[in-house]
């Protein structure tokens, strides 16, 4: 599988990407959201891992370029200043999950995985292979809120 992992803090984008790969992860780093972009527009990737504050283009930003190079790319958001805002703003740009700086590994392995089914379970149902799509069109506004808001931070049926 592979990363776009993009953050700003040099050591631990370095650490991560280090024991990623020892998990048997293909790992892109960029140390700036205008060089994440970059990347994303010469290569495809499975999933981003995008923090949230980062001087020049901030996260949202990335995610909103991301999206518009890679529709189907999700970003998994990692952030040491976590807001309900931000949670929110992200959800409209592909944000799979937002967590929290230090993250877990074993927590962001799971997750990248989890996007990854994710975004391959979507590819699926955009071309036709899916009959059913249960819910679709139906759901009111709050109820799609309250699900973007399981999405977000994992919280299952």
């Amino acid at each position: 599988m592979k990363l776009l992992f993009i953050d700003d803090e040099q050591t631990f984008l370095k650490y991560l990407a280090k024991r990623l790969i020892l998990d048997g992860f293909t790992v892109q780093t960029a140390f700036s959201g205008e060089e994440g972009v970059k990347a994303a527009s010469k290569e495809d990737f499975d999933v981003a891992v995008v923090d949230l504050q980062m001087p020049g283009i901030d996260g949202i930003e990335v995610q909103k370029r991301l999206k518009d190079l890679q529709p189907m790319l999700p970003c998994i958001v990692l952030t040491g200043h976590a807001s309900v805002e931000n949670a929110l703003e992200s959800g409209k740009y592909n944000a799979f999950k937002f967590l929290s700086k230090p993250v877990d590994m074993d927590t962001l392995i799971e997750t990248i995985n989890a996007a990854y089914d994710h975004r391959v379970q979507k590819e699926q149902s955009s071309s036709g292979s899916d009959t059913s799509q249960t819910g679709t069109g139906k759901e009111g506004p709050l109820s799609k809120l309250y699900g973007k808001f399981r999405k977000l931070y994992g919280v299952e049926k």
